[in-house]
């Protein structure tokens, strides 16, 4: 038999196989168990029901166990088509319900989401490990993987194979069976931590607030806090008073702003101690998954955690993801410690009596910063609208990348808050992808933001199609007559999000598994990181800062004052990022026995020298990046390690223009667009002309000239 009969025998076994899946389904109304019909795929999310994701999940389970077993049986020789390829698309229905049942997670966590998700966790871990520890899979792969440059395959799916032999293996498919059901074992408990963890986080922030009953005691704060507060207690039934949580739209004003000494410490202390004690202690939870990645390791054959994971990526060594926090921490706790005079003097200066703790960094920089740039936020905000920035959002990337986005208002959303996009190529108009957002806090949504898509780019079942993207903020909502008006910290948020959606919108990756952001964790920042340049940049600034009631732009000396104090309170901001990223690398590094989670949070906080004034911007009980799962564990310093690459790449587009349309077309064909179709650094080369320079972190945070 012909190659070409036998790839078209093994597509036709695959496509009954996922005829006969659907038919082992429960529920033929399953919106999961079909293919979506609607516009580009778009998730029909008003006929998907809580009930619909677990009969769901197990019809993929079963669906991709069969196709397992059409690779497995195949008699032919094992190659790209025969093997890869199915790979690609194991699962469509798994496919279907697990992008959006992460995304509820997430976003949509409601009390009956999450007790579902409780049963349906242990099923995708399930589904995980039935690819990733199946033998004969491996060996399947392992074939392929070694005749790899005798096959005639192009360098991208060379790459597409490489990736696959690696990532089966670090996921222990070449372990004897004893270490499998170790691991199986391990994961599992893993798994069911990374649930409790989140539960705990969730509730434990839900059920916090802090209530005023003295209309004085807000003194300082911006009304539109104010107003939130008001329309807060409302809500709890508390007419005539102010609640304040510790959502950020809620805690980061009192921190900045409220003159009441005793409310920023009632907020910040309740912020730093939350999930510490309780019914949602979290340190029982952190102690047993610091074990637990500990022998993980020893069963992966590693010394430690923090060994197995950097050994993935670009850094390769816990030492050298160490050796360059601490080139970047040492001269940020320097700058920190002329902050904190400066801050310490305003307080002496007022007979505040009290030597600066870390409650009063927000507030007492907040003045340093009016005192040195004569600026204000609250005199800003009113410029930043969430439409206004939006405008700005999407103005730099048609200017740059050629893209623009149409809403649709008649796309389907899972909540009407949520707006979603039509991204076209500006010039033609051509789809390029779906983009989904989801700006403001509730209660069954988790901190934070961050940016994630229902569907990649890439080769499916049916052809080729295009990505749909999301981003999720917690940004203020609008109260009253005033719009969400956003800080400027929000701002960078927005930026930065939207650069990672940009490398998924963009990406013309041809597989699936090197599409988009499917790359090296400590690379993947960089795209999100460079686009944060855009959001203050005085030629951008003067076409969407809007003043939201009168409608002026914002003035050349506010737009001044912006950016002669961007480089401002970097020692603090530096400080708490590389202090957090190195007590993340010493969890990793722990046998895991004896722990005491606080003991041990002093213990690093005292070795690498932090500040008092400053702690680490996530203590470990709401530590979600790497507690709540394994994504950022053991790889918090990709975020500075990134920011090398950023800073370095962006001083390029400083040299050109920040507009520069030969610039900007070289990052978006070499960076955005190419995902991992090439190891990262010799793309990052391409691009910038050069090895990357460590040196341009330090000027852009103002620690060198």
């Amino acid at each position: 038999m012909k190659k070409t009969d036998l790839l078209k025998l093994t597509w036709l076994l695959l496509s009954c196989l996922f005829t006969t899946s659907i038919a082992m389904a429960d529920d033929s109304n399953n919106p999961f168990l079909k293919p979506y019909s609607g516009k580009y795929q778009i998730p029909p999310f008003n006929e998907i029901k809580t009930s619909d994701f677990i009969p769901a999940i197990k019809a993929g389970i079963e669906e991709q166990k069969q196709n397992i077993w059409a690779i497995c049986v195949n008699r032919a020789v094992p190659d790209f088509d025969n093997t890869i390829l199915p790979l690609e698309n194991l699962s469509p229905i798994l496919d279907r319900v697990a992008s959006v049942f992460y995304h509820y997670d997430g976003a949509m966590s409601t009390d009956e989401f999450a007790q579902m998700a409780e049963e349906a966790i242990p099923l995708l871990n399930e589904a995980a490990n039935q690819v990733n520890l199946n033998e004969e899979l491996f060996n399947k792969i392992k074939a392929v993987y070694d005749r790899r440059n005798e096959m005639g395959l192009s360098p991208v799916q060379i790459r597409v194979v490489e990736k696959y032999y690696r990532e089966f293996a670090e996921q222990g498919a070449a372990l004897p069976e004893d270490k499998k059901k170790e691991l199986i074992r391990v994961n599992d408990e893993l798994s069911k931590l990374f649930i409790q963890y989140n539960k705990n986080l969730l509730n434990a922030t839900n059920s916090f607030f802090v209530t005023v009953y003295d209309e004085n005691d807000l003194e300082g704060l911006p009304e539109s806090s104010v107003n939130t507060a008001a329309e807060e207690a409302k809500a709890r039934g508390l007419d005539g008073l102010w609640v304040f949580t510790l959502h950020a739209p809620s805690r980061l004003p009192v921190l900045q702003s409220a003159k009441n000494r005793g409310l920023r410490e009632a907020i910040y202390k309740g912020y730093t101690t939350l999930a510490s004690y309780g019914d949602y202690n979290n340190y029982p939870i952190i102690e047993k998954i610091v074990a637990l990645r500990a022998e993980k390791a020893k069963i992966m054959g590693f010394d430690n955690f923090a060994q197995m994971m950097t050994s993935r990526v670009m850094a390769g060594t816990p030492e050298a993801a160490t050796n360059l926090l601490l080139q970047v921490f040492e001269p940020a706790v320097n700058r920190s410690a002329e902050e904190v005079a400066d801050m310490q003097a305003i307080i002496d200066a007022e007979g505040g009596n009290f030597k600066l703790q870390p409650w009063d960094y927000y507030y007492y920089a907040e003045k340093v910063k009016k005192q040195k740039y004569d600026l204000d936020e609250s005199e800003v905000r009113p410029y930043f609208s969430l439409e206004n920035v939006l405008n700005g959002l999407f103005t730099a990337a048609e200017r740059l990348y050629g893209i623009k986005m149409v809403e649709m208002p008649d796309a389907p959303k899972y909540m009407d808050e949520v707006t979603v996009y039509d991204v076209v190529d500006s010039k033609t108009g051509e789809h390029v992808a779906v983009f989904m957002t989801d700006y403001f806090p509730r209660a069954s949504k988790r901190q934070g933001a961050w940016m994630d898509q229902l569907q990649s780019a890439g080769l499916y079942e049916d052809g080729n199609r295009r990505p749909i993207v999301y981003n999720v903020g917690n940004f203020t909502r609008p109260a009253g007559d005033t719009p969400a008006l956003l800080t400027i910290d929000e701002v960078e948020t927005t930026f930065h999000e939207f650069g990672h959606a940009l490398q998924s919108i963009l990406s013309r990756a041809p597989y699936r598994s090197i599409a988009g952001t499917n790359v090296d964790r400590d690379y993947v920042e960089m795209c999100s990181q460079i686009n944060e340049h855009w959001a203050f940049a005085p030629e951008l600034l003067k076409t969407y800062a809007k003043h939201y009631k009168t409608g002026e732009t914002i003035p050349d000396d506010l737009i001044n004052k912006l950016n002669n104090a961007s480089k401002f309170n970097q020692g603090f901001i530096t400080t708490e990022l590389a202090g957090a990223a190195l007590l993340d690398l010493e969890w990793g590094q722990t046998d895991g026995s004896n722990i005491n989670v606080p003991e041990f949070e002093a213990t690093v906080a005292e070795k690498i020298g932090m500040p008092k004034e400053i702690t680490f911007r996530y203590r470990s009980p709401y530590f979600k990046h790497i507690f709540g799962d394994d994504g950022y564990a053991s790889g918090y310093y990709t975020y500075l390690w990134s920011q090398v690459l950023e800073a370095d790449a962006f001083e390029l587009f400083e040299q050109n223009g920040i507009f520069d349309p030969k610039t900007a077309n070289s990052f978006k064909t070499i960076i955005l667009e190419s995902g991992d179709t090439e190891d990262p650094m010799v793309l990052f080369e391409r691009f910038r002309g050069h090895k990357p320079d460590a040196h341009a972190l330090l000027r852009l945070r103002g620690f060198e000239d």
